[in-house]
């Protein structure tokens, strides 16, 4: 069944070091992921070398999976600034589609919290005034997090990525204006909150993603994650909602082309 999006994925990891190893690893990475169904896949930056790198890549790769990027500034990286995120929006690069990932960690806090919480302001700005979407990553701070987007506005395209709370969460993100992103973590054994949280997102408000190379879904566990493993994801919601697949993969699609400004 093809038409499936990846919304959310690292594949840009060291494309810009110049190794013919790596691009071949990237094209037989879209030769699965063009097997499996998935035609489209959006690259997210997290800070400025990896940002450039999804530039690189979608700009260098002539396949039949379309690939658009993101630039953005992780929480985790919060001290380095968010100047070279400013700088890269403002070339206005056409497959630039969105600001992120961005947000608050508060369970590595890698940055401090003020860091964290100044550097997703200035990124929601960006958003504002490039009218891109917002890439939102949340770890264990719904509360900062609720303040920090009513404060500074929430961007109409909004998402958060690899949502991991439960039905309140969910709820309060919905009620900002927020769409919802699910991830292989709702396959996890220990997930109940997740999907749970699912019931809670109306479908027109439903991405799903892979966050590969990280959290690959059950029964793929303990492997490097990949694009072509969103179907996976994809199949386990609809069967989680009881709707055909179809439907799922096909709204899902629509929506993510919406969040982002790509054509149905």
């Amino acid at each position: 069944m093809s038409g499936w999006t990846d919304a959310h994925c690292h594949l840009q990891e060291r494309y810009l070091s110049g190794d013919e190893a790596v691009r071949e690893d990237v094209t037989a990475t879209l030769d699965r992921a063009a097997a499996a169904g998935v035609d489209r896949i959006v690259v997210i930056g997290t800070d400025e070398t990896t940002s450039r790198e999804a530039i690189a890549l979608v700009d260098d790769t002539v396949h039949s999976v379309e690939l658009f990027a993101t630039i953005g500034l992780h929480p985790h990286d919060a001290v380095q600034g968010t100047g070279p995120i400013a700088a890269l929006a403002a070339t206005r690069h056409p497959r630039i589609v969105g600001i992120g990932e961005c947000g608050l960690d508060y369970f590595y806090e890698h940055s401090p919290r003020d860091s964290q919480r100044q550097a997703f302001a200035e990124q929601i700005h960006l958003a504002h005034d490039f009218d891109l979407a917002l890439v939102i990553h949340a770890r264990d701070a719904w509360a900062d997090l609720f303040e920090v987007l009513s404060s500074e506005g929430v961007p109409p395209r909004t998402v958060i990525h690899c949502f991991t709370g439960g039905p309140a969460e969910a709820d309060g993100c919905l009620e900002l204006g927020c769409d919802i992103s699910i991830s292989g973590v709702v396959t996890f054994k220990n997930a109940t909150d997740v999907r749970d949280a699912v019931h809670h997102v109306p479908l027109d408000r439903l991405h799903v993603e892979t966050d590969s190379p990280f959290l690959a879904p059950v029964p793929h566990r303990g492997r490097t994650n990949e694009p072509a493993l969103v179907v996976t994801v994809g199949t386990f919601i609809a069967e989680l909602l009881d709707i055909p697949q179809e439907e799922l993969r096909s709204v899902t699609r629509s929506n993510t082309a919406r969040l982002f400004g790509l054509s149905a």
